[in-house]
């Protein structure tokens, strides 16, 4: 398999890493330090931050916009999943990164999500402003009430009257919430308990200011809450929508799940690489600049070990990511369900080991918030839990592996 990146994507990654540089790591602390004002001055964490804003339009002028397009129609020029995989890895080196060029989860699963089974008109309504980066989006499955890991679960329900659907259900852990430019959820509930398992389930689209739609709270992830992002517990209480507003149709909704993961959720594994790079460059810079028992930590063993082992885990998960992303891109997604499943593993695996021990190096600092390692942790250990349950993934390859001996 050929894996140099194409030119139109040495291209990006140049413009990209420069943007880096320029804007985003300088911005760091001033991205946190706003978000805590607005928690103080106004009692509100959850402004859009002043920042980020004021960095989209330039992300723009530079061709750094909705790189996470694929090729389509709508996007003729889109990237292929191998050249936006580098891309994904760099902006994934800071947290709240991709909402600067529109790459940001859930937004782009939605997008994807729209673009793939939504009728002209939702994409007019929706799918357009997403684009442009005027709204924010949620996507509404999870539910505490029952183990979410398997989709045919969800109890929510989505019930025919007349020209509506009427939804009742109650979600958790709904990323993107919070935010107040969240003006349209993708909702996955039941339209019929009683057909084939994997015929139950819609997936509806549900305006956030539809009455009977209510934010029960914010829900920290190891005492983070994300603002101004967010991850919520919602009601919906007697929500009605028009007919219209169902995507394919009743009983398609595992079948968009499937779709809508595809992509989406290796996109977390991208930038999941890009976390562990992270770590492992603040690990050698601390490690490099610290002096214990008489040296230079840096040359002691038990870190070079540490160090080594790093590099090799993150190359190997850099390689398998980018077979997944070439399998999507020339036997598509089914074909690749067994490196899509092991690369969910493996990624945000890789990145907890090589966040683990950078916290270790920089001692108490690693675990404050002068360095962003900490909320990198929670947010990397969170995923192997939002992204499917490693037993999940694991499962599945098992299957795919014992089928070749049936």
């Amino acid at each position: 398999m050929d894996f140099n990146y194409s030119d139109r994507c040495q291209d990006l990654r140049t413009r990209l890493l420069a943007f880096m540089d320029e804007h985003i790591y300088p911005n760091e602390q001033a991205f946190a330090q706003e978000v805590a004002r607005n928690g103080r001055e106004h009692g509100n964490r959850w402004i859009p931050t002043e920042l980020i804003e004021r960095l989209k339009p330039l992300a723009r002028e530079r061709g750094l916009w909705n790189l996470f397009l694929p090729r389509s129609a709508r996007a003729p020029e889109g990237l292929s999943n191998l050249d936006y995989a580098p891309l994904c890895e760099i902006m994934g080196r800071v947290a709240w990164a991709p909402e600067v060029f529109n790459c940001s989860a859930p937004d782009t699963g939605n997008m994807e999500t729209l673009e793939r089974y939504g009728s002209e008109e939702h994409k007019q309504q929706w799918l357009e402003p997403l684009l442009r980066g005027e709204i924010r989006s949620a996507f509404a499955m999870t539910e505490p009430a029952v183990a979410s890991s398997d989709a045919t679960n969800i109890e929510t329900s989505i019930r025919r009257d007349g020209a509506e659907y009427v939804i009742d259900g109650h979600k958790w852990w709904i990323s993107g919430a919070g935010d107040p430019r969240c003006k349209i959820f993708i909702v996955m509930g039941k339209t019929d308990p009683q057909a084939e398992r994997h015929r139950q389930q819609a997936m509806i689209l549900v305006p956030a200011d539809t009455p009977g739609v209510r934010i029960e709270r914010p829900l920290p992830v190891f005492g983070y809450d994300d603002a101004p992002h967010g991850h919520c517990e919602i009601r919906f209480e007697n929500v009605r929508v028009p007919l219209a507003n169902i995507l394919l149709g009743e009983g398609r909704g595992f079948e968009i799940a499937q779709g809508r993961l595809g992509p989406g959720r290796i996109h977390h594994c991208m930038r999941a690489i890009g976390v562990a790079e992270r770590a492992l460059e603040l690990m050698c810079r601390r490690l490099s600049t610290r002096t214990a028992f008489g040296r230079s930590i840096a040359d002691q063993g038990v870190w070079r070990e540490r160090i080594a082992e790093s590099r090799i885990r993150i190359d190997t998960a850099r390689l398998l990511t980018l077979k997944a992303a070439s399998m999507m891109d020339t036997v598509g997604n089914k074909g690749a369900q067994a490196e899509i499943a092991m690369i969910k593993v493996l990624a945000p695996a890789v990145a907890q080991y090589v966040l683990d021990y950078a916290i270790q190096a920089h001692g108490g600092a690693g675990v404050s918030e002068d360095f962003p390692l900490a909320q990198l942790w929670a947010n990397n250990r969170a995923l192997r839990l939002a992204d499917g349950p490693d037993e999940v993934h694991r499962n599945a390859i098992a299957k795919l592996e014992l089928r070749k001996y049936a």
